[in-house]
């Protein structure tokens, strides 16, 4: 289970709206010089991302809580996200490869390719259900025993 810090915005029967403050690969450690991350953070900024989770532990508006993702479910998504488009892309460029003898037809197939894959993947998947977050416990409570050192620091 993939685990994140996230505070509740709202609450609907037993969906809540979720706010998830975006960082980079590395965590933000305020390193200013050398850092490429930190530049990319000045320039475009880092934004807050909100969503939609299964609120299981009846979590109220504020409240700090641990929001946990199944890893099968990660991983699907980078499957349907990033596999299905290339793959698009290749058959599309591959055909037309066979059937054309000019490569602007080839490029044009590959860009046509890679949007039918993205405009697949879109369709496919918002049918589904969003809800794959799950509340898992309030964060609160594991801050304020200090039996974690490692949730004080991220």
């Amino acid at each position: 289970m993939i685990e994140e810090y996230a505070v509740v915005l709202h609450c609907k029967q037993d969906v809540a709206e979720l706010e998830i403050e975006r960082r980079t690969a590395c965590g933000i450690c305020g390193q200013k010089r050398g850092c490429g991350n930190a530049t990319w953070g000045k320039l475009l900024g880092h934004k807050s991302h909100t969503f939609q989770a299964q609120n299981t532990i009846d979590a109220k508006v504020g409240d700090n809580v641990i929001v946990g993702i199944d890893e099968q479910v990660a991983l699907k998504s980078v499957f349907f996200l990033y596999v299905v488009p290339l793959l698009s892309l290749i058959i599309f460029s591959v055909l037309a490869e066979a059937l054309f003898d000019h490569q602007l037809y080839v490029v044009f197939a590959a860009i046509l390719g890679l949007l039918i894959g993205f405009v697949w993947v879109k369709s496919h998947l918002s049918g589904r259900d969003r809800h794959h977050a799950i509340i898992l416990r309030q964060a609160d409570a594991m801050l304020s025993c200090g039996a974690n050192k490692e949730v004080k620091d991220i």
